[in-house]
């Protein structure tokens, strides 16, 4: 009894402490709020440009470009292939299209047309390689605005081959080089002819140079059920339709398929390159909601991933909790940080 008399302050005092810590204003200020920092914006599409083939209807991508910039919208890589490619090269080089069209508008046919006699015939291409360096300002093609991707057809194994380095005008001139129409052109040990018989619209190149939008222009001929008046548009026509099937598989890789109406315009109808251009701006103008609904898309599908990846921890749930004063007198209750995530003890 002497004993439990003695001991009677002490579990007076004790029950005092263990009633004040579990009873009473027990409410501590809540954690405070997850430090939430902004979610970067997500990088915009790279949008990539495919110019195909198509001799003097490779004016309308003169067309299509100036549409497209009108729009907002400039690609930022470009690849080409016949007449593709020299329009490529001079967008690639810094030129805006006005600047491409003036080009045009003052292009005399003689100025590309260099015809050997005892090679049958054929155009030797050196003009066509020359007028090209000159207007790029002899850039090599690593060196120019844009990333530029020419296309030309290896003559020995049939290969596809993609020029995305050294002398500009020289990879302009093997992806043009019709069979026939152009001598083969000799870079190293191999030869190189049209990269329209393998690539008719270089959607594939595209991609290679890192687009993940690619609007691809298609002025392919068409057979019209008709046989073509001249040697070049035989030629010409047999090449797209030796392509056509071939064509039709890496144009399914693009985003968009802009094909301007230039059928009637002969391989060698330099004289309509007013006409073509005009078909160009029509048919990339008749393309705009779906290229800029397109991109919208692509955007928000980029966004919510890119927020996702961004996206901060979600707060542990005991930093949830209201921590009580009989937790923090023994020691027991979760430290956190200001995002909601227990601190580790030391």
């Amino acid at each position: 009894m002497r004993l439990i008399s003695r001991s009677r302050p002490f579990l007076f005092a004790l029950c005092t402490v263990l009633l004040a810590a579990c009873g009473g204003d027990n409410v501590r200020p809540a954690p405070p709020a997850a430090v939430v920092k902004p979610v970067p914006a997500a990088p915009k599409p790279k949008v990539g440009i495919a110019l195909g083939g198509g001799a003097a209807k490779g004016f309308a991508h003169i067309g299509v470009i100036k549409m497209l910039e009108a729009n907002g919208i400039e690609p930022v890589v470009v690849s080409g292939t016949s007449a593709g490619s020299v329009v490529g090269a001079l967008y690639a080089s810094g030129m805006d299209p006005f600047q491409m069209q003036k080009q045009a508008f003052a292009l005399d046919e003689a100025k590309i047309r260099d015809v050997r006699l005892f090679s049958g015939g054929l155009v030797q291409g050196l003009k066509l390689q020359d007028y090209v360096n000159g207007l790029v300002g002899k850039r090599n093609i690593q060196q120019l605005a844009k990333p530029f991707a020419a296309v030309a057809t290896q003559l020995e194994t049939g290969e596809r081959t993609v020029f995305v380095r050294g002398n500009t005008g020289q990879a302009v001139r093997a992806s043009s080089s019709i069979p026939g129409v152009f001598e083969p052109v000799v870079i190293g040990k191999a030869s190189y002819v049209d990269g329209g018989v393998v690539s008719p619209v270089p959607v594939d190149a595209a991609r290679q140079l890192g687009a993940d939008f690619v609007i691809a222009v298609d002025i392919s001929t068409k057979a019209p059920g008709t046989k073509p008046g001249s040697m070049l548009g035989i030629v010409n026509q047999s090449i797209g339709i030796m392509g056509q099937r071939l064509g039709e598989q890496e144009l399914a890789r693009a985003d968009i398929v802009i094909r301007p109406k230039v059928n009637d315009i002969g391989p060698a109808d330099f004289e309509q390159k007013n006409n073509a251009i005009l078909e160009g701006e029509r048919a990339a103008l008749a393309a705009m909601p779906q290229i800029k609904a397109k991109l919208a898309e692509l955007q928000r599908t980029r966004n919510a991933a890119h927020a996702a990846r961004h996206a901060p921890p979600k707060p542990d749930p005991r930093c949830l909790e209201e921590p009580s004063r009989l937790g923090r007198l023994f020691g027991r209750d979760v430290k956190c940080d200001a995002s909601g995530q227990p601190v580790k003890a030391p």
